[in-house]
Formats: C-alpha cells, structure tokens, sequence
C-alpha cells in the first residue's frame, strides 16, 4: 500500500503515540482519543492521508457499533490485515489513533457516531457504510433523530459505495434509499417508538407481521440477508451461523457485518465461521468476579439498548444490578430513565447504583420495583446476593467502564 504521508503527517503521528502513552500511564483512559486530537492539530489532513489506498468500512447507528464492527473485522480478517478502533472511539481522533496504529493494513473496519458520519465518509471516502438504527441518544448534546436521518441522506446521496441497512428500521431505509447500491438485512427494531411516523410524508407507519409501510408507498424493502434458525442466508446462499454473543440484537450486528464482508469480497462460509466465533467485545458480556458473586457486565447507554438487555435477562431469578452515571460521555440528562420498562424487573431482587442512583430509584419506585439502592456499584453486586451466585450487571457507558477497570 502507497505511503501518501507527509513530513508534517509523521511528526504528528510521533505525537500522537507520545500523547497516548502519557495517557495510558497516567490511567487517563485506553490512550486514543487525546493523542488524536494532538494529531489533527499538528496535520489537519492527516486522516485524509492515514485513510488513502485503504479498503475502509463505516460503521454507524445509535446501538450496536461496538459488535458489528467486531463482527466486520473478524470477517474481512479472512481476507487480510484490518485497521480497527475497537475501543468504541467513534469519532475522528480516534480514527486517526486507529488508523495510525495500523498503518499498513489494507482494510480498516471503523465504528463511527452518527452525527460524524457525513463528514467522516467525506474525508475516508469508505467502501462500505454500515446503517444499524436510530433512536433518541443524548439529547442534551445530539440532534433529534429525524434530523439525523436527513443528513445520512444527503451524504449517501453522493456515496458511490456499498450500503449495508438495516430494514427494519424506517429512518435506516429512508437514508439508505437515497445511495446508489444498498443492501438490506434483517436488522430487528427494539425501538420503533422514534419510527412512528413516515419520515417522507408524516403519515402513520404501519407495523405488521410482513414488515412496515405507509400509505404514501415508503415501505419495507426485501431482504437480502436473514437468519433462519441456524442459518444465515445471503444473497440467496445459506451458510451455519450460530453466535457465540447472546441475544437475538447480536445476531442482528453479526448479519450485518456478514452481509457486508461478502459484499466486499470476503469467503461466506469463512465469514460466518469468524462473525460467529466472537464471544466478547470490548468486555461487553463478560464476567467479573466481585467478593465471591460472578457478575456478568452489559452495557446499555440508551432506551433502545435497555429494552433489547431487559429481553436478554428475561424472567429469570437472577438478581440484577442497575446503575447509571451521568458523565459527559453517558450524557448529563438522565431524564430517558422514565422510556425504560423498569416495571419489567418486578419481582426480582434489583439494586440501584451509580452516581444517579437517587434518580434511579425514584424511576424503579414509580414502576413499581421493589430494590434497594447502594451507590458504589461494585458493593451493589456484593449486596445483591450471596457468595457464589451469578448476578446481572446493566450499566451504562461511564459506569459500565469503571467496573471493566475494576474501579
């Protein structure tokens, strides 16, 4: 792969690994996103250059970045080296720390947010976008939904790329529609209360077993990736597709990212066996042991990700721990407490954690959840229940975080 950097690209480089391995033993955070920003100063262009010769990949939508670009990574590993910021710094200075990292890697496979997408697929110019689904995140600090959806949009309108969307989603299709070479999956929608009305004429959507349409003609389009029971079938060829990672919204991600690896060129069978190898990203669903209690760690930064994690849990007896911060990265309006079903958690044995335990436990008291409430969220897990008993742990972002570094 050609080198298109310039004196002024390695320097910035060279401060940027100075910057992140300051960051790292300071315990400042994973050592991506500070030195990035140091980087793009120095050499503005810099991620213009690091994304040159490069088959690129974006991935986006409000949840589920995280695994499906795992998922894409481990797929388009079948075919070679991949540039990857599985660390979930989805903006461009983490692109810039990932792509600097493996600078020789033809492919790169990039989580990206949302709001950043137009202008991130303007300067890598990607090969792939991959559209998950859209939902209300952060509002103190993000644009409503509808207004998102336009500006993906625009931009794909001028995409010459392939686009992987999700199906199921109407504000995914109305964008994707918009590109020269969609392709669809059976993405899911945890969350259809954003996706209420026809994104084209204001109508009422219609919801039903066959998928969704308006009466303005905006309607489902045909898939061409979806699971059947232990199978995944694409573009009409079925292959064995069993994930590892639990929950139907994983093998939603894992089918997405496999439609795209095949659609980039990636061997089907060699694809699925990589996707559906994969049984932890970035800590998410792993265990950690706390005073004796083994607890399992999910991560749910929005309602949409809350609802697809209370179906995971389900009914079982299991004790739950819930705890939420309000930090920059979590948003600092916990108000999206009160679109959670809480109630659902009736009859379990529930703790409230986290710095905003207090508006957490007036939410569960209005749902009617009996729980207790223990601010610290690693002595939450010891008092949830017994030594040797498997506890469930749904945290958000900053505090999802904290228990991954055992802080």
């Amino acid at each position: 792969m050609p080198d298109a950097l310039s004196p002024r690209d390695r320097v910035a480089l060279l401060a940027m690994r100075a910057v992140n391995a300051g960051s790292r033993a300071a315990r400042r955070g994973e050592g991506t996103v500070a030195g990035g920003r140091v980087a793009l100063r120095v050499a503005p262009d810099l991620l213009d250059h690091l994304s040159h010769a490069r088959r690129i990949a974006l991935v986006s939508g409000t949840n589920g970045k995280t695994t499906t670009t795992a998922c894409l990574s481990a797929a388009l590993g079948t075919l070679g080296a991949v540039a990857t910021n599985g660390t979930g710094s989805n903006m461009q200075p983490g692109h810039v720390a990932a792509l600097g990292a493996a600078r020789r890697a033809p492919f790169a496979v990039l989580e990206c947010d949302e709001v950043w997408l137009p202008s991130t697929m303007d300067r890598e110019r990607p090969e792939a976008v991959i559209l998950l689904n859209l939902s209300r995140d952060q509002l103190d600090r993000t644009s409503e939904v509808r207004r998102i959806a336009d500006a993906w949009r625009v931009a794909l309108g001028r995409f010459g790329g392939i686009c992987v969307a999700n199906a199921d989603d109407p504000l995914v299709v109305h964008a994707a529609l918009e590109s020269a070479r969609p392709a669809w999956f059976d993405g899911g929608l945890v969350w259809g209360d954003d996706a209420v009305a026809c994104p084209r004429c204001a109508s009422r959507i219609t919801y039903g077993v066959g998928g969704w349409s308006c009466a303005c003609g905006f309607a489902r389009p045909a898939s061409d990736a979806s699971v059947d029971g232990d199978e995944a079938v694409v573009d009409g060829r079925r292959v064995p597709f069993k994930m590892s990672l639990p929950g139907e919204f994983n093998r939603a991600n894992g089918l997405g990212a496999l439609l795209a690896a095949t659609r980039m060129g990636a061997d089907l069978v060699r694809a699925s066996a990589a996707v559906a190898s994969l049984d932890e990203v970035a800590g998410r669903f792993s265990q950690i042991e706390v005073d004796g209690r083994d607890a399992r760690l999910l991560l749910a930064k929005n309602p949409a990700g809350w609802s697809a994690l209370l179906d995971l849990v389900g009914d079982e007896e299991t004790p739950v721990v819930v705890a939420v911060n309000a930090r920059v990265a979590d948003g600092h309006d916990p108000s999206w407490l009160y679109d959670v079903a809480f109630e659902r958690l009736k009859g379990r044995r529930v703790v409230a954690s986290g710095e905003r335990w207090r508006d957490l436990s007036t939410r569960l008291y209005y749902g009617g959840v009996d729980h207790e409430s223990v601010e610290d969220p690693r002595r939450a897990i010891a008092a949830a229940g017994a030594r040797g008993q498997s506890i469930e742990v749904i945290a958000n972002y900053t505090a999802f975080a904290d228990l991954k570094a055992g802080t």
